[in-house]
C-alpha cells in the first residue's frame, strides 16, 4: 500500500505496466502479419490457433491484461491530476527544452488509445460492428474443418474509408505514446543517465515507428485493394 500511495510507486508500476502491453503490441502484430500470408492458412489459421487453447488459459491471459491495462490507466489519469494541481498557477516562463509534443500530450495520446482498443474490441473481438461480416457467423474450409472467416471481416472492415482512417489515426496515437513512453521506461526505473539517454529516446522512437508501420500497413493495403480476401 505504501508503495502505490507514493508518486514513484504510481509511476514504476505505470512503467512496468505500459512495457508489458508494448511487448503484447509486438506479439499481436506478428500475428496479425499472418494476414500476408507467411503462415498456412494465414489469419484464419492464427485465429484457429489461439482459440484452440484451453478457455482457463484464454481467460486468464485477458484478465491479467486488462488488469494491466487499468493499472496503467488509473495511475496515469491519477499522476497526471497530482502534477498539474502541483503548479495551480502557470510559469511565468515555460521550459521546454526537454519536453516534446509526445511528452506533453500522453494523457490525450493515451485516451485515443484508450478510445480506439473499445472499438477495436467491439469490431474485431466481440464482433458486434458490421455484424453480417463477423467471422463467427461466416465459415470457411481450413485444413479439413470449418472455421471463421476472419480474413473475409478484416478484409470487409478495411474497405470502407472511415473504418481504415479510424485505425491509421489510432495508429498516429499509439507512436506518439511509445515513442515518448519507452524511453521515459528506462528513466523510470532509473535504468538511464546522461550518455545513455539520447540512445533510449532514439530506440524509442524507432520501435514505436516499427509498430505504427506494421499495424498500418494491413488497413491501407486493404483499403488500396493490394491486399484481398
Amino acid at each position: 500500500m505504501q508503495f502505490t500511495s507514493s508518486s514513484i510507486g504510481r509511476k514504476i508500476l505505470m512503467a512496468i505496466t505500459g512495457q508489458a502491453m508494448v511487448l503484447f503490441a509486438v506479439v499481436h502484430l506478428l500475428g496479425n502479419s499472418s494476414i500476408f500470408g507467411w503462415l498456412n492458412g494465414g489469419i484464419n489459421a492464427y485465429a484457429e490457433h489461439l482459440h484452440s487453447m484451453p478457455l482457463p488459459i484464454i481467460i486468464g491471459f485477458r484478465l491479467v491484461l486488462l488488469a494491466m491495462v487499468c493499472v496503467h490507466i488509473w495511475f496515469g489519469i491519477t499522476l497526471t491530476i497530482e502534477n498539474r494541481g502541483g503548479r495551480p498557477q502557470q510559469y511565468a516562463v515555460k521550459s521546454t527544452q526537454k519536453a516534446t509534443f509526445a511528452s506533453e500530450n500522453m494523457i490525450w495520446t493515451g485516451t485515443l488509445i484508450g478510445l480506439f482498443l473499445a472499438y477495436h474490441l467491439a469490431h474485431f473481438t466481440f464482433q458486434v460492428i458490421n455484424p453480417e461480416t463477423a467471422a463467427l457467423k461466416n465459415l470457411v474450409p481450413l485444413h479439413n474443418e470449418m472455421v471463421p472467416n476472419v480474413l473475409g471481416m478484416v478484409v470487409a472492415g478495411f474497405k470502407n474509408f472511415f473504418v481504415s482512417l479510424i485505425y491509421a489515426g489510432a495508429m498516429v496515437a499509439l507512436f506518439l505514446h511509445l515513442s515518448h513512453g519507452i524511453q521515459s521506461f528506462f528513466q523510470t526505473m532509473g535504468w538511464s543517465c546522461d550518455k545513455s539517454q539520447p540512445l533510449l529516446v532514439k530506440f524509442g522512437t524507432l520501435v514505436a515507428l516499427g509498430l505504427f508501420l506494421g499495424y498500418v500497413t494491413i488497413p491501407l493495403t486493404i483499403f488500396a485493394g493490394i491486399l484481398k480476401g
